[in-house]
């Protein structure tokens, strides 16, 4: 099959827009469409200037999401002294894997010439999630403790390195999904938080006092076509599922979300178009999604709670069985 762009031969087909694309061709529809959604959502501030930049921090995993995403934002702004990128990596505990994707972490930001930083949950907070996984004193899926930990120090490390804003890989499926899941579980107040912190131009957004604001350039790309480009540009991604992996409900969205997709191109876009002004009227009847935050009697970091969620689980790990 032939590029409907030119006479080279397609590596992939778009079923939900119908395009046949080469290697060229598609490379630069990714790229296109990552910097489109950075102009839409006004993400380069009007004030930044070359003598004050301003600071953008990479979550940046080594998984295929974040080492595309971050290749694109060099090539994007690496002649750009306006803005300043800095890698953010997290090392959880997880043994034999969070270690390859550091490599690759490594590899790509040496290779760009970017600051790179790594944290870790035994030096923040005294755990392993291999342990936690094993333990388990409150019955969660691994995974509920570690996206709560994960959030906390990217939050915190992104105000700690002066941050503009935070950008993360989420993909097109991520974004279906935890919509269609919010959905699901009739989670309005969830929709309105959603749409205050990653929807909508930057200037729009509810100024927060609590955090840095945050940012989802790859949001218009699925994750296959974020898988290809990695593949075509030859990107140091470490591409493995993490062995303490449980969300259930998640996994059953994926599968659905896939065939909806294969049934009927375009369902994800369908489902974050309408999300998206779905989130913005309950954002709007919830206040803009604000709350009112104090600050956790523990750590200081904002919460609505006396004790952050992130140490209340620490406190669960730390008291003996």
């Amino acid at each position: 099959m032939q590029c409907d762009k030119c006479s080279a031969e397609a590596v992939m087909h778009a079923a939900y827009s119908g395009l046949h694309l080469c290697a060229d061709h598609f490379t630069r529809s990714v790229e296109k469409r990552v910097r489109r959604r950075i102009r839409e959502d006004g993400l380069v501030p009007d004030d930044a200037t070359p003598e004050d930049p301003a600071t953008w921090v990479i979550g940046l995993s080594g998984g295929k999401d974040s080492v595309v995403l971050t290749q694109i934002l060099h090539d994007t702004f690496a002649m750009d002294p306006r803005i300043e990128l800095v890698a953010l990596s997290i090392h959880e505990g997880i043994e034999g894997y969070r270690d390859k994707s550091l490599d690759a972490c490594e590899a790509l930001t040496a290779s760009l010439d970017i600051r790179h930083e790594t944290v870790s949950y035994a030096e923040e907070f005294g755990v392993r999630m291999d342990d936690v996984a094993e333990d388990d004193p409150e019955n969660m899926a691994p995974c509920a403790y570690c996206g709560v930990f994960r959030r906390d120090l990217l939050s915190r490390y992104a105000e700690a390195f002066d941050a503009d804003l935070m950008l993360t890989g989420h993909n097109l499926d991520d974004e279906a999904e935890t919509a269609l899941m919010n959905f699901l579980e009739g989670d309005v107040e969830q929709i309105a938080k959603h749409f205050d912190a990653s929807l909508g131009p930057l200037d729009e957004r509810t100024e927060q006092d609590h955090h840095v604001p945050r940012a989802k350039p790859l949001r218009d790309v699925p994750e296959k076509e974020v898988a290809l480009y990695a593949q075509l540009e030859d990107l140091p991604a470490h591409i493995t599922e993490c062995p303490h992996a449980e969300e259930a409900f998640r996994g059953e969205i994926q599968r659905l979300m896939l065939d909806l997709e294969e049934d009927h191109p375009g369902t994800r876009h369908s489902i974050m178009s309408g999300y998206e002004e779905l989130a913005a009227l309950a954002a709007d009847a919830y206040g803009g999604g604000r709350q009112s935050y104090g600050e956790c009697e523990r750590c200081g970091a904002p919460t609505a709670r006396d004790i952050c969620r992130k140490c209340a689980l620490v406190e669960a790990l730390e008291e003996p069985e």
